[in-house]
């Protein structure tokens, strides 16, 4: 009987959420592949602390390989990658990214196939345009594939300017056994929550729809959840929450009247690249304000599934009409619409497809057709 693919696979954390956005991603994404009978080795480096603050354990759906931060360890992962069905390496690793990127094409061989899986194109994107002499450039038209977060067609057709043989988009999506609905918890009651490391990219759209709606309703209760903010002079109404770990998205997101989702700078250009606290907080059956992006409806319907808004103003907005009753439907509705389209047991079908396998037909009792 034919087995599943087995998958090398090159990325930033899956063991640990700290500094680490695409965790998320990759554990819906890794364990859905598990389900449908992939074997799936994930390599890690040992850096930016992450491994001081996992939360989470090495899962029975996954081979985790945590690797000290040098050449020497991360050429025995390469080798220890040495034949197997798919090679991928992931954008934003963090550490020796360019040699890695260049070394997982030495994995080729026949009956593997190796792959760039972008996680942050828009930003890659726009760094290739901007430097002729970046070193990824001229290897994009050697992968077998590219797969990105999201982005939709204009990174497709960015990617296929710069030589790629194929580019598809795997977007976010739910993992039902991880995000869903929980009872609400006191900490973090409030009028809206927004969760987001700080950083150079996002701030000013933080500025722009979350702190600006702060400063418009001074008597409801913000909540500010992720690394980097400690130093950031705030509203007074604005509550630090510090880095959530990941066990407390659930009971944020089912607390707070409304969850604010908000793009940083290239997401937001490109489009089409709904980010993973979309399907989180839709998943718990949130009340969703996301800042406005192009392809939005492809996900959730605005005005039923989610409230859009183009700036802090309107932010304010949603969340002074929002009633609980209110903020109750567009959450429900939203759940339901995640369930039956965005799940990761639906991206890894994708994903199966775009590698061109075919998972093996069911045996028949005594063995006959």
């Amino acid at each position: 009987m034919s087995r599943g693919l087995r998958i090398a696979f090159f990325g930033s954390s899956l063991v640990s959420a700290y500094w680490n956005g695409a965790a998320t991603y990759y554990r819906g994404l890794i364990r859905a592949l598990h389900a449908r009978g992939h074997r799936v080795t994930f390599y890690e480096p040992d850096a930016y602390g992450r491994q001081e603050h996992r939360d989470l354990q090495d899962p029975d759906w996954a081979r985790v390989v945590v690797y000290a931060n040098d050449r020497g360890s991360l050429d025995a992962c390469l080798d220890d990658a040495f034949g197997v069905d798919v090679v991928v390496k992931a954008s934003g690793v963090g550490t020796f990214d360019a040699y890695l990127e260049a070394q997982v094409l030495e994995l080729r061989r026949s009956g593997t196939q190796v792959v760039f899986w972008d996680v942050d194109a828009p930003a890659t994107l726009e760094r290739v345009a901007k430097d002729a002499n970046d070193l990824f450039r001229p290897l994009i038209p050697r992968y077998d594939h590219i797969l990105t977060y999201g982005g939709g067609a204009p990174v497709v057709n960015a990617y296929r300017e710069l030589g790629a043989k194929r580019c598809v988009p795997i977007y976010n999506a739910l993992d039902p056994d991880t995000h869903h609905p929980v009872a609400p918890d006191p900490r973090f009651a409030g009028d809206l929550a927004f969760l987001g490391n700080r950083l150079p990219d996002r701030e000013a759209r933080v500025e722009a729809f979350f702190l600006k709606a702060a400063e418009a309703l001074p008597r409801s209760r913000m909540l500010l959840g992720g690394s980097g903010w400690e130093a950031r002079v705030l509203p007074a109404n604005v509550v630090r929450l510090g880095h959530v770990y990941t066990q407390d998205h659930n009971a944020l997101n089912c607390s707070a009247r409304a969850v604010l989702n908000i793009h940083r700078d290239s997401m937001a250009r490109f489009g089409f690249s709904p980010a993973t606290r979309v399907f989180e907080a839709a998943g718990a059956g949130a009340c969703l304000i996301t800042d406005a992006f192009e392809g939005v409806e492809q996900f959730l319907e605005p005005g039923r599934e989610v409230l859009v808004a183009h700036s802090g103003e309107e932010v304010a907005e949603h969340v002074q009409r929002l009633t609980p009753q209110d903020a109750k439907r567009i959450g429900q509705a939203a759940l339901r619409r995640v369930l039956a389209e965005h799940t990761y047991s639906h991206r890894a079908v994708e994903v199966e497809a775009e590698l061109g396998y075919r998972a093996p037909a069911p045996a028949t009792q005594g063995g006959q057709a």
